[in-house]
């Protein structure tokens, strides 16, 4: 077996036996992707110089015995939306295409101190806004199981360098599936926590109420482990929440006999691609059969989740977004006349068509006279989602269904159609209107080799039970992850 081939966690135990370097495996993902990256285009930075002197000084820590983790050395990926001290920091958008922040998110410093070698910033929507990587304003990434397809998004560069072997593992960041539906269409492992678990500081926000930082692996025990690297209260975060257990790779077990496992039948209706729902139904009865108890059931409201969930996102976007204006960092327009002009220049020239609509689209429902009638409105359907949850959760552990509506589209086919690109995160929203944690598993592929992802949603700070259902699973099939044709490249 390669090296690239290894996961994480395999990886770093190479790396704790001696019997692989760290710098070996950093120098083995760079040629990787200046192989694959013409094709795919993951990243947006890739620090080559940096990550083989950080390889080295972890490597000398590792054999003095300062680190000993299960993640020590392991090379890894960063969403272009996690700050990092000195380091080209864009959320791939034009008006922060010479952003250089002056700290590190909490996130990203907490599995430095893992002992991550971080190789880069991966390519992402701008501003974390669309569900296929295209508009990013560094140009489209491409998904390595088909370059003719999207990888989805927003998480698209971390998902698609996982998928590539370009790295062991990379953070993305989920405000409304943007870990899960990129990770489902590229065939890898992706887990967005209950929201709090995971600090949000130095994570440039696009919905405050619904971002949430999480691990991009190969399989569920690398998510597992990135998962207990991040968790951690965080006194510079007011949602940070303080958890006592965070040892989420004691639910590594396969076995899930008596669990209560349900299918909402809104889920697997209409709009659901039949090879989807096949792949589904088909992980549903391999689980009953493993001793989990499963049957269908009603989740109410899940109509009214796209359109609370816009009206919320946007609203939070077009405050957040108010930052960026040319005055202290970032992009300023070359040409204006007076403060107001240059403001309205920078910001029409710096940001790309999509943010502008969700910008718009924000500001319309927070006005005067819409207040009430959209975004107060949406407030209380978010409520309303969560009880309708919460009722689900006191008859079933875990809810089960797709990550998204069918496989990967191609590339250029969603930007056409905005709608129908929004109704796309219809099974992933409502897990972010309500907080919960939910992660993504391959399920199979399709008649045209495409990924299929599962969906498996879990109570609040219940992520052990979904850790243990989905290793159960991927114990007892073949490993999901295969390398891509695109992802060959030197070992």
């Amino acid at each position: 077996m390669g090296i690239l081939s290894l996961t994480a966690l395999e990886l770093a135990k190479k790396i704790q036996d001696r019997e692989i370097s760290a710098v070996e495996a950093a120098k083995a993902a760079i040629a990787q992707a200046k192989a694959v990256e013409p094709k795919i285009h993951s990243y947006v930075t890739l620090d080559e110089e940096g990550a083989v002197q950080r390889a080295e000084e972890i490597q000398k820590k590792i054999e003095d015995g300062v680190l000993t983790g299960p993640l020590a050395g392991v090379p890894a990926a960063v969403k272009d939306n996690l700050c990092i001290e000195g380091q080209l920091t864009t959320c791939s958008s034009r008006i922060l295409s010479n952003f250089r922040p002056i700290f590190t998110a909490q996130a990203v410093v907490n599995i430095q101190k893992s002992g991550a070698v971080i190789l880069g910033k991966t390519n992402m929507d701008e501003f974390a806004m669309g569900s296929t990587t295209e508009t990013s304003y560094f140009g489209p990434t491409r998904n390595p199981h088909n370059p003719e397809h999207v990888p989805g998004g927003s998480s698209g560069g971390s998902c698609a360098a996982v998928a590539a072997q370009e790295c062991w593992y990379a953070l993305g960041s989920d405000t409304g599936g943007s870990i899960r539906q990129p990770s489902a269409f590229c065939g890898v492992v992706g887990l967005k926590p209950t929201y709090g678990t995971v600090s949000r500081y130095g994570l440039i926000a696009y919905g405050s109420s619904l971002d949430q930082v999480g691990p991009v692996a190969k399989d569920v025990a690398d998510c597992a482990a990135i998962l207990e690297t991040l968790a951690s209260h965080d006194v510079k975060d007011s949602t940070s929440v303080k958890r006592e257990d965070i040892r989420f790779t004691d639910a590594l077990k396969a076995d899930v006999k008596g669990l209560r496992i349900g299918i909402p039948k809104d889920y697997i209706g209409e709009g659901l691609d039949q090879e989807v729902r096949q792949a589904l139904l088909d992980v549903a009865k391999l689980l009953w059969k493993k001793g989990a108890v499963v049957e269908e059931f009603d989740l109410s409201l899940v109509k009214y989740a796209i359109p609370a969930y816009y009206v919320i996102a946007s609203a939070e976007a077009s405050s957040n977004l108010e930052r960026f204006d040319g005055v202290k960092y970032g992009y300023r327009a070359g040409d204006y006349e007076g403060l107001h002009n240059m403001y309205k220049k920078t910001r029409s020239e710096g940001f790309g068509p999509e943010v502008k609509r969700r910008i718009m689209l924000g500001s319309y429902v927070l006005s005067s006279g819409y207040y009430d009638a959209y975004y107060l409105k949406a407030l209380r359907t978010k409520a309303l989602i969560k009880q309708a949850f919460d009722r689900a959760f006191e008859k079933y552990d875990v809810i089960l269904g797709p990550a998204a509506p069918s496989t990967a589209p191609k590339l250029g086919e969603s930007l056409k159609d905005p709608l129908k690109m929004y109704l796309g995160d219809i099974y992933t929203v409502a897990v972010n209107l309500a907080g919960l944690p939910a992660m993504s598993v391959p399920a199979g592929k399709d008649s045209r080799g495409l990924p299929i992802g599962m969906q498996l949603i879990g109570n609040s700070f219940q992520e052990k039970t979904l850790i243990r259902a989905a290793y159960t699973f991927e114990c007892e099939t073949e490993k999901q992850f295969v390398t891509p044709a695109a992802g060959k490249g030197r070992e």
